[in-house]
């Protein structure tokens, strides 16, 4: 199996260096509304409609873990970019990059 000498290493991250997780569940946790939605939705009818939920909802996960709320971002994005400023209302995550 050559991709398993290529990835030795990286699979054992988790055992050398402290703090790292030896499994996805973060991962896995933070894809399971995106998930259930498509599932309780029955997905989109087209590729724009895919595009738009994914950036949607990864924009609500990006809020919701820098603990900003979801509700009214959309919103105020669109009131900025309307007035011009398009940086009145910079993702929390980006202010004094």
């Amino acid at each position: 199996m050559p991709w398993a000498r290529t990835w030795w290493a990286a699979l054992w991250t988790f055992v050398r260096v402290e703090g790292v997780e030896p499994t996805n569940n973060v991962a896995e946790r933070a894809l399971r509304p995106a998930v259930l939605r498509r599932k309780g939705s029955f997905g989109s009818d087209s590729e724009a409609g895919s595009r738009f939920a994914e950036r949607l909802l990864t924009v609500a996960a990006d809020l919701s873990a820098a603990g900003t709320a979801a509700i009214g971002y959309p919103g105020g994005c669109g009131r900025s970019s309307a007035s011009g400023n398009a940086w009145a209302f910079a993702a929390p995550w980006t202010v004094g990059i």
